[in-house]
């Protein structure tokens, strides 16, 4: 398991919520849906950090709560808050979206060149008649 995140504590192997921590989380999601942009939701909120860091703190699944995090925020406000998001960025035009990568073709047909040279080392033979292959495009 890597760090532990923002709104917890690890007492005798188990997750706790970190209340005052954990205050500042839900004070960041009400900020945020209430209109407030990111950095600005997130100091009103008391946490000090980057838009990045802000972003990466709403899109955490354990705060949710899983098999190990019990639960700071409920499934209803984490969904908002990621619609809003996407609605967000797409106002803005920074979905970044990537867009399916087109199947590059394998050339399958193929034709050799004469040989108009001979080496005496096999390496630079093999490495010559090589060089004479060239795909067909079809």
């Amino acid at each position: 398991m890597g760090h532990t995140p923002y709104g917890y504590i690890i007492e005798n192997g188990c997750a706790l919520i970190d209340e005052e921590k954990a205050g500042k989380i839900r004070k960041l999601y009400k900020n945020y849906l209430s209109g407030m942009a990111l950095n600005k939701a997130a100091a009103e909120a008391g946490i000090e950090t980057y838009h990045s860091t802000a972003k990466r703190l709403m899109e955490n699944p354990h705060y949710l709560g899983d098999n190990f995090y019990p639960a700071i925020i409920d499934r209803e406000t984490y969904d908002k808050a990621s619609e809003e998001r996407l609605r967000r960025a797409g106002k803005l035009g920074r979905l970044n979206r990537k867009k399916k990568a087109k199947p590059a073709a394998i050339p399958t047909r193929f034709h050799f060149a004469e040989a108009e040279t001979e080496y005496e080392d096999p390496r630079l033979q093999a490495e010559y008649l090589y060089s004479l292959i060239e795909s067909e495009v079809s």
